[in-house]
């Protein structure tokens, strides 16, 4: 239901050509980036780097308009003053309605790997046995922030793909679904 209302959101996000190029563009950036960041320094370091070229950026803004009210003789005020002025906090409402939703998640993955672990059905427990093994070979090949940022150039990448391409890949997918049917069927 969750993934539903995210390609919705995306499809909306795509509506607007430029608007969505420019965000698109930021989301894409600024995500890869600090990806990037992660892989070579550690997410202290990162943090601080992040918050530094921040605190850099809005401190000389703040002096720019400064010198600049001072120059022009202007009583404009604090450059910051409508973000100040803003509420910026989660509602309580909202966050027991995240919460909720994630006990909820949180609480099936446990009994489903209770399931799987406890070995309630042995077929189920084994697929799971295979997938974690070929697991083992995919972490030994990638470790998990290049798995992330593959995840994220496909994430970026994927609904420009799928709409240029929408009739062969949906023809494909039916032909290796109708084959896994078939496998799995007999």
């Amino acid at each position: 239901m969750c993934s539903i209302f995210f390609w919705a959101g995306l499809k909306w996000w795509l509506e607007d050509a430029l608007d969505s190029l420019i965000m698109t563009g930021v989301v894409f950036g600024a995500s890869l980036f600090l990806l990037l960041s992660l892989s070579v320094c550690s997410i202290i370091s990162v943090i601080s780097y992040v918050a530094l070229a921040l605190l850099s950026v809005t401190i000389s803004f703040r002096i720019y308009k400064g010198i600049l009210q001072a120059v022009q003789k202007s009583e404009d005020g604090h450059p910051f003053k409508m973000y100040l002025d803003k509420d910026f906090g989660i509602s309580s409402e909202l966050a027991h309605k995240y919460g909720d939703t994630a006990l909820a998640h949180f609480n099936s993955l446990i009994k489903e790997l209770r399931r799987l672990f406890l070995v309630e059905d042995l077929v189920d427990s084994l697929k799971f046995a295979v997938l974690m093994w070929i697991l083992t070979y995919v972490g030994a090949l990638f470790n998990g922030l290049t798995l992330l940022i593959l995840g994220l150039i496909g994430a970026f990448s994927w609904p420009v793909i799928y709409e240029k391409h929408q009739a062969q890949i949906d023809h494909y997918y039916g032909l290796v679904n109708k084959q896994i049917k078939d496998v799995f069927g007999k």
